[in-house]
Formats: structure tokens, C-alpha cells, sequence
């Protein structure tokens, strides 16, 4: 039985690894994946999205140039000043896990575009996939594809470019 258990581990990842490939065709920012954070060629994360919107609204709502914060160099858009306060109080609990990157993707040790899109909020922290589909694959076990995310991230953080699946 502990035969099968591996093999079945094993195909489970060859499957996670075969849709994130299957699914990497997304846009990629500018920055092409060489910076810590996920930012386009302005240097705007969340493709200008409003961080705090995700779990205040439950869902990505577009900010706006009028009301910014920067946080280690990328450039928050807020929906409103009250948002953009609310981030500034407490920015850890608004960033995006990963610095926006693919959660799942990093939790297979690859760094991949994250779409504002395909999130989810999940014990407090906001969580962006590559796709809809990866997101539903990262939501069947978060708190298991959060261990191997945390235990990959210093790794993936430091490539220099969105990796090729």
C-alpha cells in the first residue's frame, strides 16, 4: 500500500506540473519575472487592481492613480483613499502571498505570472494563480500547497526571469 501511495503522489505531481504548463500561456508583466514582486513596466502590482478590494469586496475591483502606496518597490492602486489607508495601517495583511506571483506555481518550485483574476483569500492572505484552473487545483489543498509554497519561495524568489513551463 505505501507503493501506491508514492505512485500515486508522484502522478499527482507529474499532473500539477503537466496543467501548470498547459496553462502558463498568460501575459507576462514587462518585468518578465525579475523582480521579488510581480509588477508591470511601471512598476504597478495587481495590474492596478486594489489590493484591499480582495477581502473587503471579495473580489478584484480596479484602483485608481489618485490613490497609491508604494510597498517594496511596486505601486499599489486603491479604489479609494479609505483602501489605500487601510493598506498603509496593516500592508502585510493586503500584499499579495508570493509578491503576486503564481501560488502554485511556486509551491512546484516555479515562478510564474500571477492574474489578479484567479484568486483566493484564504486565512487572511491573498493568493493569485496563473489561471482559473490552477486556482481550483491550488484550492483543493491550500493548506498543503501552502507548505511546499513556503518552503520554495526563497528559491523561486531569486530567478531572474518568469520561468518556461
Amino acid at each position: 500500500m505505501i507503493g501506491f501511495n508514492r505512485i500515486l503522489a508522484a502522478l499527482r505531481r507529474q499532473t500539477a506540473v503537466a496543467v501548470l504548463v498547459a496553462l502558463s500561456a498568460s501575459t507576462a508583466f514587462a518585468q518578465q519575472g525579475k523582480s521579488t514582486v510581480n509588477v508591470d513596466e511601471n512598476g504597478v502590482m495587481l495590474r492596478g487592481f486594489d489590493a484591499v478590494s480582495y477581502q473587503v469586496e471579495h473580489k478584484p475591483v480596479k484602483g485608481s492613480a489618485s490613490f497609491t502606496a508604494t510597498r517594496d518597490g511596486a505601486i499599489y492602486y486603491f479604489a479609494s483613499a479609505a483602501n489605500r489607508d487601510a493598506s498603509k495601517a496593516d500592508p502585510a495583511k493586503y500584499a499579495p502571498a508570493y509578491g503576486g506571483y503564481c501560488a502554485m506555481g511556486v509551491a512546484v518550485g516555479k515562478k510564474l505570472d500571477g492574474d489578479p483574476a484567479a484568486f483566493t483569500v484564504a486565512n487572511g492572505r491573498l493568493y493569485l494563480n496563473v489561471s482559473e484552473k490552477v486556482r481550483t487545483m491550488w484550492s483543493k489543498d491550500i493548506g498543503g500547497n501552502e507548505a511546499k509554497a513556503v518552503k520554495n519561495w526563497s528559491t523561486v524568489r531569486a530567478h531572474r526571469g518568469l520561468d518556461k513551463m
